[in-house]
């Protein structure tokens, strides 16, 4: 058995960060699992021993790390694990990545970079915080910690075009139906294509990318939790039908909805999620000190 830990960031982070999962199991022999594609860069902070991870179907990018940043892609990783597995994962916006990382998630699209390449002596401290941290409420309050001095460092930090972030919103956000991006388009006053230049500069994926992520992603939640049939959830999450879903399915991440739910659901299911509110409750006082 598995325990999953989840911890909601602060509302002034939550255009940056989205909720961390603390986890910790047992795998036994080797075995390996699926992270699937997101609209988020993804950042783990491995404990006990470092994460083997690399590109699905893709051999010579798999790697070891203690912390690592993967870049916004439309592929699937592969996990490998033999034994105790420990660490902490959480999520960037294309905004978090300016604000944290100091760079636009264009340069890190498609990578696996070490956290302390990226932030150099700041990850170290980010890291080492978090690792030494006795418990899962410790942890997250480093976590914390960390998390507002690297948002007080990049305060200054040139932001994204409006016009840009707009589109990312529209196109990657909460709505059922996503609107087509023509559309969005003619909202911000671009020509299709100098929306997908400006677009692709800034996040690294085409505004059709990112529309099909924000797609998968809903249907993946809804298919994890089987509350609806998978043609319920294809209508649900704006596809055309459930062959339609199918195909992007086992395009994006190499499953289809049923083989992900034979092959991973039992995986991610193990163990029961357990809500953490410590590391929110001194963030807003801590951010105010640092600046």
């Amino acid at each position: 058995m598995g325990r999953r830990v989840a911890w909601r960031p602060p509302v002034a982070l939550r255009p940056y960060v989205t909720t961390a999962s603390g986890y910790c199991y047992d795998s036994g022999a080797q075995t390996a699992h699926r992270g699937m594609p997101s609209t988020t860069l993804t950042v783990v902070l491995a404990f006990g021993q470092p994460l083997d991870v690399g590109w699905h179907g893709r051999a010579e990018t798999r790697h070891r790390f203690w912390g690592v940043v993967s870049g916004l892609a439309v592929e699937a990783a592969d996990i490998h694990q033999v034994g105790r597995q420990e660490g902490i994962s959480f999520g960037l916006t294309p905004a978090g990545a300016r604000l944290l990382l100091a760079l636009p998630a264009s340069a890190l699209q498609g990578q696996l970079v070490s956290v302390d390449e990226l932030l150099g002596a700041r990850g170290s401290r980010l890291y080492d915080d978090v690792a030494d941290a006795p418990g899962w409420s410790e942890r997250f309050a480093a976590l914390g910690r960390q998390l507002a001095e690297l948002a007080a460092a990049g305060e200054d930090t040139h932001p994204a075009r409006r016009e840009v972030a707009y589109a990312w919103s529209r196109l990657t956000g909460p709505d059922d139906v996503k609107p087509r991006v023509a559309e969005v388009a003619g909202d911000v006053g671009w020509s299709r294509r100098h929306l997908g230049e400006q677009f692709r500069a800034e996040t690294g994926l085409s505004p059709t990318d990112a529309r099909r992520l924000a797609r998968f992603e809903q249907s993946h939640a809804m298919t994890r939790r089987l509350a609806h049939p998978l043609a319920e959830v294809a209508s649900a999450a704006g596809f055309a039908d459930q062959a339609h879903m199918t195909r992007e399915w086992r395009d994006l991440c190499g499953y289809t909805p049923g083989q992900w739910i034979r092959a991973e659901l039992p995986f991610v299911q193990d163990g029961a999620d357990v809500g953490v509110d410590a590391g929110a409750i001194r963030f807003h006082q801590h951010l105010k000190e640092s600046r």
